[in-house]
């Protein structure tokens, strides 16, 4: 995910919200959310590059997203899948250790109960997270990010405005700011590297919710939504 924002008991309905855009090279392969075929309960998108994924829930009432940081220097590819950080959350509460074992991400995990908060750039961080809005995007966590700062401000807005059903929330990710440089643009259209999907998962006070994910082309147009139903209370 490259923009993300996390709405911690600011909706009257739905205490928990996390939405983004995934931003990747359009060649890279990657599998539409689903109920991952194993037994870890993982509902999700997966990269068919590394077997990790960017953004999900699980069954057993867990939620996860990354970013990555950029690096002047690129990524090392003798370090682990930043991905894997997210799965092995979901798949079974294992929070991230060796954080310099990654190559620089911005992470967040919970379930109803909290949320969490890893970095490492500059340095190893882990907080809890507060009641609030929160946004990430590929910076370290605090440093200003022109697309970041827009989508804070848009959702903001829109809670204020009376934040109707979550799934609203699939316009603020497709803005493209017209006339404004790129880096304002929450939605990337480019042919070779730009938003390829958009996120939204909401659960409400019983525990029930949904992960609804939105996909493009390489030209930005549609390319098929999948929407997948969940109850935490019961374990499904």
């Amino acid at each position: 995910m490259c923009v993300v924002v996390v709405g911690l008991d600011v909706h009257p309905e739905w205490p928990l919200l996390v939405a983004g855009n995934r931003d990747e090279y359009h060649a890279r392969a990657s599998d539409p959310v689903h109920i991952w075929p194993d037994a870890t309960g993982i509902i999700a998108g997966r990269d068919l590059v590394s077997g990790g994924t960017w953004m999900g829930v699980s069954k057993a009432g867990r939620f996860a997203v990354v970013t990555n940081i950029r690096d002047p220097q690129g990524p090392d590819p003798a370090k682990q899948s930043r991905g894997a950080l997210v799965a092995d959350w979901l798949a079974d509460g294992t929070r991230p250790e060796g954080l310099d074992g990654f190559n620089p991400f911005n992470l967040i995990i919970g379930d109803m109960a909290q949320a969490e908060y890893f970095a490492n750039r500059p340095a190893a961080v882990r907080r809890v997270l507060s009641t609030g809005i929160q946004l990430f995007s590929n910076a370290p966590d605090g440093d200003p990010w022109p697309r970041k700062d827009r989508l804070e401000l848009a959702f903001a807005t829109w809670l204020s405005n009376g934040a109707g059903h979550p799934e609203q929330i699939f316009d603020l990710l497709a803005d493209e700011a017209d006339n404004s440089p790129a880096a304002e643009q929450i939605f990337i259209r480019n042919p070779v590297y730009g938003t390829r999907c958009s996120t939204v998962i909401a659960v409400n006070r019983q525990g029930a919710g949904f992960i609804s994910e939105r996909r493009f082309d390489a030209q930005g147009a549609a390319a098929g939504e999948t929407r997948i139903a969940f109850d935490w209370s019961a374990g499904k």
